[in-house]
């Protein structure tokens, strides 16, 4: 319950953070709200995504007050995150990464689909490379023990290909910011990976105070959500954070 609770929360937060971007003139192929990896609805423009188990709703909220159906994307089972980048949509699910051509808002268009091993996949997108944590020991991962980060190169949206994968311990949510992906590992902190190789991950600093299950990267300050509540860092200073705050969530 307090899990379900935080996630609550955590989707309250990308609302305002959302509305805090939000300019009076929209670009129609924008992303106008920020959000974690671990999200299951984005904004883009005048669309607001949806993403249930077996497929992908696009509602259009050119008018707020009244939200209007735009279309349905019937995929298969295992769906779980969505994350826009440019004018795509990359879609984690239990057997693979979806691309989506976004371009015409209410008429997503399938590129593609990355396959992999039944696991739970948030993925976020930095230029010509996609990074997802796979996560074992799951109900959607029953069968393999192993938890990784991978890099997928997404170059050529319709072929995204694997080009780097190594071991983690049990990774959720993920964000990045030029040179800089923080991986959060539950129980075991938060990591930071220095991504000036980008096929290479190197990690840099190992949080194991903050139980974390997703960040939010925005402005050199990095959102923290975990069973403690929300945790602020700044990480202007050669890219080491530094804590800034706390709301503390008990259960």
């Amino acid at each position: 319950m307090k899990k379900i609770y935080l996630f609550g929360l955590a989707l309250g937060l990308t609302y305002l953070v959302g509305c805090a971007e939000k300019s009076a003139e929209l670009n129609p192929n924008s992303q106008t709200g920020t959000g974690g990896s671990m999200a299951r609805f984005a904004i883009v423009g005048n669309a607001l995504y949806c993403v249930l188990p077996n497929e992908l709703q696009v509602y259009d909220i050119s008018s707020p007050t009244n939200p209007k159906i735009a279309n349905t994307v019937s995929l298969d089972f295992g769906l779980e995150t969505i994350f826009p980048y440019k004018n795509n949509l990359f879609i984690g699910a239990n057997d693979g990464l979806y691309i989506f051509d976004n371009q015409q808002f209410t008429k997503p268009n399938l590129l593609s689909k990355y396959t992999h091993v039944m696991s739970c996949d948030p993925v976020v997108v930095q230029g010509n490379y996609a990074y997802v944590t796979l996560r074992g020991g799951v109900a959607c991962r029953r069968f393999v023990s192993m938890s990784t980060l991978d890099v997928v190169d997404v170059s050529d949206l319709k072929s995204p290909k694997l080009v780097h994968s190594q071991p983690m311990q049990s990774p959720y949510g993920l964000g990045v910011d030029g040179t800089q992906l923080f991986v959060c590992e539950g129980d075991n902190g938060l990591k930071v990976f220095d991504i000036s190789a980008p096929t290479q991950p190197k990690l840099q600093e190992t949080l194991r105070e903050v139980k974390s299950f997703d960040v939010i990267p925005l402005n050199k300050s990095l959102i923290v959500t975990g069973d403690g509540g929300f945790v602020q860092y700044s990480y202007q200073n050669g890219g080491k954070l530094e804590l800034l705050s706390k709301i503390p969530i008990e259960p």
